[in-house]
């Protein structure tokens, strides 16, 4: 090597260790130095320092740390657009915190379809008081999982018998026939 390059090179070396920066950083420049940079072997490599963005990956510099697991996971979901049903699955599992542990044992949330939430109940007596307490609900739930999108809240009793199958049933009015 000339003297030139190794002025140049010393130069810099010190130049990085005076401006402020740290020991590593300036290992680095002098290795780059010596080794040569690796956008100047290949045309590759001169595309990829074109294409490269300013300011994007520089050893040491700031946002280089790693992320915890929570951030990255939490990332991944927003980018993947998984917030709003992964929000409706953790308001299902956690209906008993919602409403409580002694309504629960006698309501379980069904379903959610296009904003509904879905809710059987025990008794039409749970229903209704359950209706009585939707703005409760509702306000509880969209505090906690403003991601599931729910609107409303649909609350449903047992189902009652129906006259309309079974062995013993007639086409016509059925039983109301006899009555009047």
């Amino acid at each position: 090597m000339s003297d030139d390059s190794e002025q140049d090179e010393s130069d810099d070396d010190d130049l990085a260790i005076d401006s402020g920066r740290d020991e590593h950083v300036a290992v680095y420049l002098r290795f780059r130095k010596v080794f040569g940079d690796a956008s100047t072997r290949s045309a590759t490599a001169r595309k990829r320092k074109k294409n490269k963005k300013e300011g994007a990956s520089v050893p040491f510099a700031e946002g280089r740390d790693p992320h915890g697991l929570a951030d990255v996971i939490d990332g991944l979901t927003s980018k993947m657009g998984w917030t709003s049903p992964l929000a409706r699955s953790a308001l299902l599992t956690s209906w008993p915190a919602i409403v409580g542990v002694d309504t629960a044992e006698h309501s379980s949330p069904q379903g959610i379809e296009d904003g509904v939430l879905t809710i059987s109940c025990d008794s039409t007596a749970w229903a209704t008081q359950l209706r009585l307490m939707r703005s409760q609900i509702t306000t509880t739930i969209a505090q906690r999982f403003p991601d599931a999108g729910i609107e409303s809240v649909r609350f449903e009793g047992p189902n009652a018998p129906s006259w309309k199958r079974g062995l013993r049933s007639i086409p016509g009015r059925g039983p109301r026939d006899t009555y009047g």
